[in-house]
């Protein structure tokens, strides 16, 4: 057995005893990508991971879903030779995400997100759409460093990083995480790669939110920017244009519709985003999300809809 290999038994064992109880650990296909000499992404563990090396440790952006979390960390682990996790960013609370946060946090990580992902996370709610409940997370899941407004900034193996909240967007705890130097914004569930995005009413996103979250990501990102999604493949600033500029016509399409009475079945029948599905896929969840929160924010719409 070699090193790497030894390395690699001994933090799968470990991190196998850190799952959450009653998860079982899932053998993920995972797939990485150089991005720069030490950022590097993940994809296969639920949602996307950034990881950055530094003499510290390791920086994650977004830790998986539980069921990979051994899996992921003995992979991150593994390949920055690395001792730990130093950091892990949440860039919303949605599980398949936050999934190593357990293992982290026991581990004695520093978890930064915003405050809102932390009440969710020790929660306990209902999300409509999901059809679901959720339960509180273990103490050793929520984040130990959390803020309300704005964002901060950071140095972390010679990267310099920006962060900040992109509020009532995917959610109402979405942030995101942009490593200057190498021109690498993380958007976490704000950007969507080949569906429409997902609009969580239940925890506070809606598609106005969405829009003025793309367009401080745009103000971020030059030509060059490479933004990773939540889920799928690395995004240019000309797809974050594109998404921003459906949600506007959208939106606006559908605002003309509540004026008119039109519930979210009518607005689909009437083909509230013709021109678009070719390009985002079936719409059914994302105008009946975008209805359900454009009625949350109701007296942001105007005059004519009550």
């Amino acid at each position: 057995m070699n090193r790497r290999q030894f390395l690699e038994a001994g933090l799968l064992g470990s991190c196998a005893t850190l799952l959450p109880h009653g998860v079982r650990a899932r053998s993920a296909a995972l797939a990485s990508v150089r991005l720069s000499s030490a950022l590097t992404l993940t994809s296969g563990a639920g949602g996307n991971v950034v990881t950055l090396q530094g003499p510290e440790g390791v920086l994650m952006v977004d830790g998986g879903g539980a069921e990979h979390s051994a899996t992921l960390l003995m992979h991150v682990l593994a390949e920055s030779q690395a001792p730990r996790v130093h950091t892990l960013f949440n860039t919303h609370w949605h599980y398949e995400h936050t999934g190593s946060n357990e293992a982290l946090g026991k581990a004695g990580a520093r978890i930064v997100a915003h405050e809102n992902t932390k009440l969710w996370l020790g929660g306990d709610f209902y999300v409509e759409w999901q059809d679901r409940y959720y339960k509180p997370r273990p103490r050793a899941a929520l984040p130990t460093e959390t803020f309300y407004t704005g964002g901060g900034n950071l140095t972390f193996g010679g990267e310099r990083i920006e962060y900040g909240h992109l509020p009532r967007a995917h959610t109402d705890g979405d942030i995101y995480v942009f490593f200057r130097n190498a021109n690498v914004l993380v958007a976490g569930g704000v950007l969507s790669a080949g569906q429409y995005p997902v609009l969580d009413y239940s925890t506070g996103g809606w598609i106005g939110g969405m829009i003025a979250a793309n367009a401080t990501l745009l103000k971020l990102a030059n030509v060059e920017t490479r933004i990773v999604p939540a889920e799928g493949p690395i995004q240019g600033r000309a797809d974050l244009q594109a998404q921003h500029d459906m949600l506007v016509a959208v939106k606006e399409r559908l605002v003309t519709m509540m004026k008119k009475g039109l519930g979210p079945q009518d607005m689909l029948d009437a083909k509230a985003t013709d021109g678009f599905d070719s390009t985002w896929g079936d719409p059914g969840l994302f105008v009946r999300n975008a209805y359900r929160g454009m009625w949350a924010h109701v007296f942001m719409l105007g005059a004519g809809i009550v």
